[in-house]
């Protein structure tokens, strides 16, 4: 029985360990006949003996290989199931690392867990009081995590365990630069997400620090994103950002300067008397989590999966507001296809993943065109002018949750160069803007990109005139749950008014958004929104529908599968693509073909857990792509040329079929 059926029905294929690895331990198993049953036994590389072979056996066999082969510790300073005495009690490590100098006294305690199983590290921190042991390791084959025990209540999680011929003081005090980083990330070499660490640092630090998590996630993420991006640029610069054995006291000082030199280059984030609220030594800790964790790919994907987790554990989902998964995003670009010259709005933004994204597809289209690769380093690369002017003058996004505004402002700043247009705005009750655009600490924030924005309305509306503008593309997910009722909202949109010319008394919130984005878009403008599946076939709905067609050519509906959206919620959506009527770019037709399909693959289990492609069934381990990303596994569009082709590429077939303009 090889490690393969062992690991069944487990994470077997993101073991942390080496297919190299996996084939030496499997070349020391064999299969003895007891009883009329086949059991599996592995001669033990420390005690020289056949041992049964179960999952938490195969991991001790797994790490042992790695400690006596990668770390080079010979196999006299390797004890298996080492004594650890507790009073009259005796309970027994798993693998204890004898000290060089004194075989008789630990230095590493490992303890083991089979896959899928997350306890054992306070059984862990006890090995190490008892026995004094300055390193503790926990694996389960899955994930790997090591600790310098500091005091008997402190473990602080370190980067790795020094080899034999190493110190500790080696593994603290190491200096990285920048491509180190690419070389050390955990996201990449551990198959992990950034949320993950990050419900990690919940668990042992943030839960019992008094904080708020969302604030103190955010500022430390914010200023390692401003170390990475000074570190990328400069091959000579060690990242700052690191836990190198300074006291608590010294470290907490290094970051707060970081954090400050950060809101000084990305203005509007923080205020100047923000400051970092973790006491030192929960701040040591959460630094050494975060520490070889890349943030800077080649999407942002990672940094941006980290705040939807903090917004959801907040008000996100409250009104039915929830992050659009970027797969989907990606669609709906690829689709409506945004270009240079045009005028780009997200009006329920989020985090501003269709902003974003528009942004990364226009840039790989001026970088094609100006010969320029995309590079490894896309979003830290420095931009050239045609890029910047993009970001700064035509890609626009509000929303009117504060913390979602922010974290949409970061993404775009750091995006587009320090450049953003992002608005802290109630999208719908525009009549109103007038009275908030007024206060000072609004304009402080966000009066650049509104004056930017005013200027994008049609030639002789008054100033105080927020109803009508004139964007070529309008992208968005806006809420879907929930009624606005109040009546001087309702008093300015058609929708608001019942068949009788009076105004209603509640509608619901993603129709009056139909109304209003459609007044976002010049004539010939296209927009892409995420509805309810009920506007497009629901007979109460039918009003709707005909305000549409009367307005625009329906390119297409999409249906999203019934997972995407969770575990947030169940809701059954669609994508409706749509261009406003204009003579020249999308005359008006009694009849035409529209273009529909139906995504199969779910993407996300029932529990909303993002399912990724299999490089291969047999092995079970995921698809990696050249930027070292793990591919959910979906059917809307083609990964880079990597997948087949998806609904998107056949939606361009369509329109070029069809002779849309944004396709010409």
């Amino acid at each position: 029985m090889m490690l393969s059926e062992i690991f069944k029905n487990t994470n077997y294929g993101n073991s942390r360990f080496s297919k190299a690895e996996i084939e030496a331990v499997n070349a020391r198993v064999s299969v003895r006949q007891v009883k009329d049953k086949e059991i599996s036994y592995v001669m033990c590389l420390v005690r020289d003996k056949e041992i049964k072979l179960t999952p938490e056996e195969a991991v001790r066999q797994l790490y042992a290989h790695r400690l006596m082969t990668v770390y080079n510790y010979p196999k006299n300073r390797l004890q298996m199931e080492y004594p650890v005495n507790f009073g009259r009690e005796v309970k027994r490590a798993d693998i204890a690392v004898m000290d060089k100098d004194r075989l008789t006294t630990p230095y590493i305690i490992v303890e083991l867990k089979k896959p899928k199983h997350k306890d054992g590290k306070e059984q862990l921190k006890s090995y190490c009081n008892a026995t004094g042991a300055p390193i503790a390791v926990w694996t389960n084959g899955e994930q790997i995590y090591a600790y310098n025990r500091r005091d008997p209540n402190y473990f602080e999680p370190i980067t790795d365990i020094p080899t034999s011929a190493q110190k500790l003081s080696d593994v603290l005090c190491e200096r990285v630069t920048y491509e180190e980083l690419k070389r050390r990330d955990k996201i990449a070499n551990e198959r992990r997400s950034l949320r993950s660490l990050i419900e990690e640092m919940e668990d042992e630090v943030l839960a019992n620090a008094g904080v708020d998590s969302f604030e103190e996630v955010f500022k430390l993420l914010f200023s390692k994103l401003y170390d990475e991006l000074a570190a990328a640029n400069d091959p000579n610069c060690w990242l700052k950002f690191r836990n190198t054995g300074d006291t608590d006291d010294e470290l907490k000082a290094k970051i707060e300067t970081l954090f400050t030199a950060a809101k000084n280059k990305w203005e509007g984030i923080f205020t100047d008397s923000d400051k970092i609220a973790l006491t030192p030594s929960h701040l040591a800790i959460c630094v050494s989590t975060l520490q070889d964790v890349k943030l800077f790919n080649n999407n942002l994907d990672v940094v941006d999966d980290a705040f939807e987790y903090l917004m959801s554990k907040t008000q996100k989902g409250e009104k039915g507001q929830y992050f659009t998964p970027r797969y989907v995003i990606d669609m709906c670009v690829k689709m409506m296809n945004p270009r240079e010259g045009e005028k780009i709005i997200d009006t329920a933004a989020g985090s501003s993943g269709f902003t974003v994204h528009s942004i990364f597809h226009v840039w790989k289209t001026i970088r094609g065109e100006l010969g320029l690769p995309e590079g490894e380093g896309f979003t830290t690369d420095r931009r050239t002018a045609r890029e910047t002017d993009f970001v700064r003058d035509r890609v626009f996004a509000i929303d009117f949750d504060e913390k979602a505004v922010r974290v949409a402002r970061t993404l775009n700043l750091i995006a587009g160069d320090g450049q953003s247009n992002v608005l802290h705005l109630n999208t719908l009750d525009y009549g109103r803007w007038s009275e908030v655009t007024k206060q000072t600490s609004w304009l402080d924030n966000y009066n650049e990109g509104f004056k930017k924005l005013k200027r994008i309305r049609p030639k002789g509306v008054s100033p105080e005139d927020f109803s009508q503008f004139s964007f070529d593309l309008l992208m968005a997910n806006p809420p879907f749950a929930g009624d606005i009722k109040e009546g001087m909202i309702l008093a300015k949109y058609d929708f608001g008014q019942n068949d009788k010319g009076k105004t209603q008394t509640s509608v619901g919130r993603d129709i009056l958004f139909i109304e209003r984005n459609l007044n976002f878009l010049r004539p010939g403008g296209r927009m892409a929104i995420v509805l309810p599946q009920g506007r497009f076939n629901n007979s109460s709905d039918k009003r709707i529908r005909e305000y549409i067609a009367e307005r625009c050519r329906i390119l297409a509906v999409v249906g999203l599968h019934g997972n995407v959206f969770k575990p947030h919620t169940g809701t059954k959506t669609s994508v409706l693509f749509a261009q406003k009527w204009d003579d020249e770019l999308c005359p008006k037709l009694d009849d035409y073909p529209i273009f529909f399909a139906t995504m199969k693959k779910p993407s996300k289990d029932s529990g909303g857990d993002k399912i990724y492609r299999l490089a291969d069934t047999e092995s079970g381990l995921p698809f990696i792509d050249p930027h070292g990303h793990l591919v959910v596994d979906h059917d809307l569009y083609n990964h880079e040329g990597l997948t087949e082709d998806g609904i998107a590429e056949a939606f361009i077939e369509f329109a070029k079929r069809e002779r849309l303009s944004f396709f010409a």
